[in-house]
């Protein structure tokens, strides 16, 4: 199985943006645990962050055909990208949305997610566990 993980803007800065929020573990630790668990669970994982809704879009449709599921955390782009659910849709992979922090009860606009509709589940507030918890889940599929 070939699992895709995509980080949209400002996961690159994690543990210095907000780690009351975020937490204190950087990008790079996120990476390395996502790693960790795909080599434990015989998983092949590629992971990608980029701050450019563009560039998301294109790695959505690069991964027609030769990836098994994705895993998103969209960032930023959750409460405003119809492109990166378009590019979700074309592509057709089952997809997992992620968020490190509990979206839900913060802020009003952070409640709304233009790809849900599209995502097969949500998973919220779990800090990086979430991302492992979205692998488990398109392995189970």
């Amino acid at each position: 199985m070939k699992i895709l993980v995509i980080n949209g803007p400002n996961l690159n800065m994690l543990g210095i943006r907000e780690p009351s929020i975020y937490g204190k573990n950087t990008y790079a630790d996120l990476v390395g645990m996502i790693e960790e668990h795909a080599k434990k669970t015989g998983v092949c994982v590629e992971c990608y962050q980029s701050n450019h809704e563009g560039c998301l879009v294109d790695k959505i449709q690069e991964a027609y055909g030769n990836t098994d599921g994705i895993v998103i955390n969209p960032g930023a782009y959750t409460h405003t990208s119809v492109a990166i659910l378009d590019a979700l849709k074309s592509v057709g992979i089952p997809t997992v949305e992620v968020h490190i922090s509990d979206v839900d009860s913060r802020e009003e606009f952070r409640k709304i997610s233009y790809i849900t509709s599209y995502c097969a589940k949500r998973i919220t507030g779990k800090g990086f566990d979430g991302y492992l918890e979205a692998m488990d889940f398109l392995c189970e599929k």
